[in-house]
């Protein structure tokens, strides 16, 4: 059976985190990641580069307010509804304004906001540096109810495992797409944000991110380096909020395999060198 969320296409199209100091934070990302910026209202700010949105409101730091993803038509959305229906979620109202009517939401099983419907046309932004937005990670002390909420009641496809010794499982990264992942979620000993990606498509692409990182004394918190699952290319690096932020390139493309198992090891977060070991 083909996945609901694979069938629809579904892609990340932006986030909307908190911050106790959002006017700051969009400063920061306006400049890091190469965004216009655009302030909504004294404590609402949009941040948006070609294929790039990111939403920063008041609120309580390193906290996701929402992510939206987009289908590409809405059969595809239609099937996302009657999946998570039929599956017997609360249909919550979406918080996006760059979805279209018709647009609804979910709450995983941490309690992240998850909508998705139709984009509304993007905004044209001339920028330099090529990298749409990709992948949400996320931190939970859950990894199993996180993976039978998007895999069992949305439909998402679960790319790869990694697992302990004794098979307890550390982290999954399932799919919306055929992107390796478009959702990840490592074990850890709280809920929340792990990190958020952009795909740069290519390695010379990460060169000049950290060129231009470099330019503003940004310096990386990760990488060089290339993972196991997915089997990308990424390097690291934090903003004012200690937000993990990931430029990727060249992720695997999962077309009709079944799911992979990694052992949980330094070398499956990182073929090249140095992991960061989340548990």
């Amino acid at each position: 059976m083909i996945k609901n969320a694979l069938r629809a296409g579904a892609y990340l199209h932006h986030l909307e985190i908190e911050s106790e100091n959002p006017g700051a934070l969009a400063q920061f990302y306006s400049l890091a990641m190469d965004m216009k910026l655009e302030e909504i209202s004294e404590n609402n700010w949009l941040c948006c580069g070609t294929d790039r949105n990111i939403l920063i409101t008041k609120g309580e730091s390193n906290k996701l307010s929402y992510a939206a993803f987009a289908c590409h038509d809405i059969d595809g959305l239609n099937n996302i509804r009657n999946r998570a229906q039929g599956a017997e979620l609360e249909i919550l109202e979406s918080k996006s304004r760059f979805l279209k009517a018709g647009a609804f939401a979910v709450s995983d099983p941490d309690e992240n906001i998850i909508c998705f419907g139709l984009a509304t046309p993007d905004k044209t932004v001339s920028k330099k540096l090529h990298a749409p937005l990709q992948h949400l990670t996320f931190a939970s002390k859950n990894v199993e109810n996180m993976v039978e909420f998007y895999e069992g009641k949305l439909g998402f496809f679960l790319s790869d495992r990694v697992l302990h010794e004794n098979g307890d499982l550390a982290t999954a990264f399932m799919t919306s797409n055929h992107e390796h992942h478009t959702i990840a979620c490592f074990k850890a000993n709280y809920n929340g944000i792990d990190h958020h990606s952009y795909e740069a498509g290519n390695w010379m692409y990460i060169r000049d991110w950290c060129d231009h990182f470099s330019e503003l004394d940004i310096q990386l918190i990760w990488g060089p380096g290339r993972h196991g699952p997915g089997n990308n290319l990424f390097v690291f690096i934090e903003d004012l909020d200690k937000n993990w932020i990931e430029i990727s390139a060249e992720l695997e493309t999962v077309i009709d395999r079944e799911t992979n198992d990694w052992p949980q090891s330094p070398r499956t977060l990182n073929k090249w060198g140095k992991a960061i070991m989340r548990s």
